[in-house]
């Protein structure tokens, strides 16, 4: 919830320079593969197995340029393919109606995909000409495509903080960054445990 707070107003502060550039403003377009899961030493939660493998569009948008520091607009179509397990049968309370038969169902090994567009802004710092490193923060609706015992089907937020590097060969931009995500849905349905993973992506990109 912090995250998507400090996101959105750094957005708004940051879009009044739009209308103040005098430069013809830069564009990026690139595509990006990256790995994620839950079960590593970061996120390790022994209820649950959530993993993914990802394909990414990434457009940025050059808002501001600043001595060595830039401020990039950036808005990434993503499609996540997730594998996934309830490992504590216990997380189901035998409160909860149907009890047994949820169990049954979440423990087993099950597969979907996730749709998410995420808008956000990137913070990068040129450590020499041709390489730079950044951190990146972004949120956005999502569309998971089966129930877990976590988060309801449907409608949720995908929510990304990253840390990058670029190196740049003239309209050439290759990507390196780690990213830790969370999911879920405001509680607008229940549950609403959410999804977390930390991954690792590349990609390329291109300067218009």
């Amino acid at each position: 919830m912090k995250i998507r707070f400090i996101i959105i107003v750094s957005l708004l502060v940051l879009s009044n320079s739009l209308y103040a550039q005098k430069e013809t403003s830069k564009y990026k377009l690139g595509l990006n593969y990256g790995q994620a899961s839950q079960d590593n030493f970061i996120l390790g939660d022994t209820d649950y197995n959530y993993n993914n493998h990802f394909l990414k569009v990434q457009v940025n948008y050059l808002i501001s340029t600043s001595n060595k520091w830039n401020y990039e607009l950036t808005i990434e179509p993503s499609m996540y393919f997730v594998k996934y397990q309830l490992l504590n049968e216990q997380f189901i309370r035998p409160t909860d109606p149907n009890y047994i038969e949820l169990r049954e169902l979440y423990t087993q090994k099950r597969r979907f995909n996730e749709y998410a567009l995420n808008i956000g802004l990137i913070v990068r710092y040129a450590l020499l000409k041709n390489f730079s490193t950044y951190i990146q923060g972004s949120v956005g609706p999502m569309i998971s495509g089966d129930d877990t015992e976590r988060l309801k089907k449907g409608f949720a937020f995908s929510d990304i903080l990253g840390l990058g590097f670029s190196w740049k060969q003239k309209n050439v931009i290759l990507d390196l960054r780690f990213t830790l995500r969370h999911n879920s849905n405001l509680d607008l349905s229940l549950p609403n445990s959410g999804h977390n993973s930390a991954g690792i992506e590349t990609g390329v990109s291109f300067n218009l």
